[in-house]
């Protein structure tokens, strides 16, 4: 099949040029034919086969075909997802609360689907044969972000509405290629197709010059291009540096995982990147814009011996009336910034105060599509609807935030339970100052976080990095969301609705109860302060509720169950900073320095601090290396005489500073039959008093010659980073144990790969990065206090 026509079969041409892109022509609108009857019995025995189903307005109007149109057979085209069928789909979808009467009166879900609802299994672009006895073909599924990377919208937009409609007219075609019957393709598209222009738009075929063959053609190789560039020695040894200043410590695996996840988030961003330039320098605001004015001029060139309508919604929120008030599913585009004042996290916006927000319910919608559907336009001359409330009811920015503010007045947020979030007063300041605020904000965001990944770990610092998280997070939607929809918050543009207006009229008075879609009728402080604006709260404020139930609890790691079989399930812990309050610095100098002077402990401090610099920075690249350096100091020192001190001098500091929450885990572990491990890098002398909390000890061994003395070396390479997890898949394997099932315990961002080795990770007292890879993986995070004896254990001189 061609990509997009028979033409397209011919190689990219670069000679064509645009001269003008956007034509000032004035197009020719076509009026809506009448509509002499109730819809019930217009579209009775008639098959609609729909896409988008499962989507926000799909649903719906699955739902309203379903209640108010008993004769009629929605035909939906699902795709299969992983194990589950289309059917398996649809049987979920009909669960829904909006379903539910109809679910009773049917008997079961499946006896809905099976009894009123045709079943295709199917995919765009990569549509099956269609019902041969199709009547109406109802297009309205699609990808609707505003940003999506060129390639896919190419391929959603413009292929696979080419692909729907080929399968449509093969369907109604005979072996001799005779159109058997005349389908109606009714074509859901976007009032914003209009891209850049300014003033009034009406219900027509927009003018331009657009080559869509050749657009598409180079929308979709532009994937392979940047994929191709991605993977330069370039690009990747930038990639591969960027992750390295983050994972460095994590080890080569970790980095390498990250560098590729880099790698792939650049295609996405270039990808999309590429679809917005591409689309302004044509004279749209953005990609999925372009692509759906693109998909227009498709339907208009492959529908020409057929009867076509496109339906163009504005921005489309939740219902007014029906399945009832405030029905949605998601956050559509005007909730982000509503739910942001809300938590007092958007200070200003960039809108023109005396710009429309063209909003418009979902069932007005869903009410005028099902309305055009009933309908029989001329064949080849489609007719255009906008289904909007600009035109004659409209709302300015200005409007929205007096309405938005009074209700968060009346119906205050309360995040984190600190209380009602202050709620900003928008002056409408422009966006070039809103623009300068968030790139101040983003500098002193940029060295806050510096500052804090290597910042001491301790709880106040973690508490710091969280708040500072919250505002980058702020900061990031801000942009985002901006820059998305930055033009929309600024546009003068209106969308005439006269033919939807028209088409309205023509309505039945026995319909005009269920099937109303005037968007003039209503008032935009009932819709927005008693509908929608509860609407979209109420899922925040019962995750809020949650959160706040979840902050009662006394621990967050999950409890412990017993093993199955005893020895099936192990229990990883890390040492320094985990279980014990130390490092193996402080651990050197208390066997060091007692068996020195005054002045040979000043010696060796003074050498200790000399060097720390060079310790840290290798440390922050290698923790093995570090630790190799360090132990050099141990060269000469009798290794039977440390060990006895250890046990005479050591233990019970040792055992003092063990977090005590640590000990009352390890021991709850071992009652529930599961294998206690120690793994650390520490020398193995310093293990020796924990030997009675665990089944294994996994430590560092230091070389002796033959008088049993340390040569500066170690026996083999310290367990740390990467080789942790390596160890811990070797040793399950060997003794029958589910890693699934176990658990791990570390503080330090180098153990980020152990702790993904288990099914059950916890972070103890993490460091900045830590904690940010547990918190966005939904790990378990807990502080374990711990005891400084001071100088009550210090240890005495041998």
């Amino acid at each position: 099949m061609p990509l997009i026509s028979p033409a397209a079969s011919q190689p990219p041409s670069s000679s064509r040029t645009h001269a003008l892109t956007i034509s000032t022509d004035i197009p020719e609108v076509v009026g809506p034919p009448p509509l002499g009857g109730r819809l019930r019995d217009l579209l009775a025995g008639k098959k609609i086969v729909m896409t988008g189903a499962t989507g926000f307005i799909g649903e719906q109007l699955l739902w309203k075909i379903l209640t108010e149109l008993p004769e009629t057979t929605p035909a939906v085209l699902v795709r299969r997802k992983g194990s589950a069928s289309a059917r398996d789909r649809v049987i979920t979808l009909v669960g829904k609360p909006i379903f539910r009467d109809l679910v009773k009166a049917a008997g079961s879900k499946a006896e809905l689907v099976d009894s009123r609802i045709e079943v295709i299994e199917g995919d765009l672009p990569n549509v099956p044969p269609l019902p041969r006895d199709l009547d109406v073909v109802l297009h309205c599924a699609g990808d609707v972000s505003f940003d999506p990377p060129i390639d896919k919208a190419f391929a959603t937009n413009t292929v696979g509405t080419r692909a729907l409609m080929d399968a449509m007219l093969a369907a109604v075609t005979d072996d001799a290629g005779t159109l058997v019957k005349v389908p109606h393709y009714v074509h859901v598209s976007t009032a914003y197709t209009a891209g850049r222009r300014r003033g009034m738009i009406p219900e027509a075929q927009h003018v331009h010059d657009i080559d869509y063959d050749t657009e598409t053609r180079w929308g979709l190789k532009l994937k392979e291009t940047i994929e191709l560039e991605s993977r330069t020695p370039e690009r990747l040894t930038r990639l591969r540096r960027q992750a390295e200043r983050v994972h460095r410590k994590a080890g080569y695996l970790t980095t390498a995982r990250d560098t590729e996840q880099r790698r792939r988030d650049w295609v996405h961003d270039k990808l999309v990147e590429a679809g917005t330039e591409r689309a302004r320098s044509l004279g749209w605001t953005d990609c999925y814009t372009l692509t759906k004015a693109l998909g227009e001029r498709v339907v208009a060139d492959v529908g020409r011996d057929i009867r076509v309508s496109v339906v163009r919604p504005a921005i489309v929120e939740s219902s007014l009336k029906y399945p009832y008030p405030g029905w949605i599913e998601g956050f559509k585009m005007a909730d982000p910034i509503i739910l942001a004042y809300g938590k007092g996290n958007m200070p200003e916006l960039p809108a023109s105060p005396d710009s429309v927000i063209d909003i418009v319910p979902c069932d007005m919608v869903v009410n005028a599509t099902l309305a055009v559907c009933a309908t029989e336009p001329q064949i080849g001359k489609p007719v255009f609807y906008h289904v909007n409330s600009g035109a004659r009811n409209p709302l300015t920015f200005a409007d929205l935030y007096d309405h938005v503010r009074r209700y968060f007045l009346d119906h205050p947020l309360s995040p984190g339970g600190r209380g009602a979030a202050h709620l900003p007063t928008w002056s409408f300041p422009g966006a070039q100052r809103v623009d300068q605020l968030l790139n101040t904000s983003t500098k002193a965001y940029q060295f806050a976080d510096m500052a804090l990944k290597v910042a001491p770990r301790v709880e106040i610092f973690r508490r710091l990095a969280r708040d500072l998280d919250k505002g980058g997070e702020q900061i990031a939607f801000l942009r985002r969301y901006l820059t998305i929809y930055g033009e929309y918050l600024r546009s003068e543009v209106t969308y005439l609705d006269d033919n939807t207006l028209a088409l309205h009229n023509e309505l039945d008075p026995a319909d005009l109860e269920a099937f109303a879609f005037d968007s003039s009728v209503y008032d935009w402080k009932d819709y927005i302060e008693d509908i929608h604006c509860p609407a979209v709260t109420k899922p925040v404020r019962r995750m809020e509720e949650l959160k706040r139930r979840r902050s009662a609890r006394p621990a967050t790691y999950r409890e412990l169950t017993a093993a199955k079989e005893p020895g099936t399930v192990l229990a990883a812990f890390d040492l320094d900073g985990t279980v014990l309050n130390s490092d193996v610095i402080r651990s050197y100098l208390w066997a060091k320095l007692p068996e020195l002077g005054r002045w040979g402990r000043a010696k060796e401090v003074a050498s200790l601090v000399r060097d720390l610099p060079g310790y840290l920075w290798t440390e922050n690249r290698d923790r093995g290396a570090f630790l190799r350096s360090l132990y050099r100091r141990y060269r000469g020192a009798d290794l039977a005489a440390l060990e006895d001190f250890v046990d005479q001098e050591l233990t019970e500091v040792i055992m003092d500073r063990l977090a005590p929450e640590a000990i009352r885990r390890i021991r709850d572990h071992r009652e529930a039959g599961h294998v206690t491990i120690l793994l650390t890098g520490t020398i193995r002398p310093f293990t020796r008093p924990l030997a009675p909390l665990f089944d294994e000890i996994v430590a560092a061994d230091l070389a002796t010659d033959e008088q049993g003395r340390c040569t500066g070396y170690l026996t083999g390479p310290p367990l740390v980073g990467e080789s942790r997890p390596a160890w811990l898949r070797y040793y399950a394997a060997t003794r029958g144990i589910d890693l699934k099932a176990s658990y791990a315990y570390a503080d330090s961002h180098a153990d980020e790969s152990m702790l993904r080795a288990v099914g059950n990770p916890v972070a103890v007292n993490p460091d900045v990065p830590l904690m940010r890879v547990a918190q966005a993986d939904h790990w378990s995070i807990v502080e374990w206090s711990s005891h400084s004896a001071g100088s009550r254990n210090r240890p005495r001189g041998r």
